[in-house]
């Protein structure tokens, strides 16, 4: 009897915490709940939100090549391929090669981009408008700063499953 009792203290710390308190899964469902505005009239303007993403950050760096515009995106980088091809396409965005480094792809946000960029600028205003008066901005901007603490946290050695 005394060895189910010495067992239970080990059994409970070997217990996942419920899903409801387990960090990557706050993340989650906090995306989803923000994004779940933002998807909707990114779509009527015609722009998943991975290109949203694409169209921002060339937006805020100027040029930038593929590879950057990847890892600021956070966008793996065969599907990067494939929404360069569709944005180009549709005149959002242009490419060149780096005269310096012919290996490299440099994209630029073109003029259509930037009205795409113009476009959904009001729309998005008025939803982190409605964002900020449910949490407040001061709370947001906690909680954007704590995130970007937290994602300090990369390790390598780590795996996903280390974290979970």
């Amino acid at each position: 009897m005394d060895e189910v009792k010495e067992a239970l203290p080990v059994i409970e710390e070997a217990r996942l915490k419920e899903t409801r308190r387990s960090l990557p899964i706050a993340l989650l469902r906090a995306r989803e709940a923000v994004m779940s505005h933002f998807r909707p009239m990114l779509a009527n303007h015609g722009v998943t939100e991975q290109q949203w993403r694409v169209l921002r950050v060339l937006n805020e760096a100027g040029t930038l090549d593929a590879s950057e515009v990847a890892d600021r995106a956070f966008i793996l980088a065969p599907s990067l391929t494939r929404m360069i091809r569709s944005l180009e396409e549709r005149g959002f965005i242009s490419k060149h090669k780096d005269k310096g480094d012919g290996r490299r792809v440099l994209l630029k946000l073109a003029p259509a981009g930037e009205d795409v960029i113009h476009e959904v600028l009001p729309d998005s205003r008025k939803i982190y408008a409605v964002l900020e008066e449910r949490f407040g901005r001061e709370r947001i901007d906690q909680l954007v700063d704590l995130l970007g603490e937290l994602a300090t946290f990369r390790n390598e050695s780590e795996t996903p499953d280390d974290l979970a």
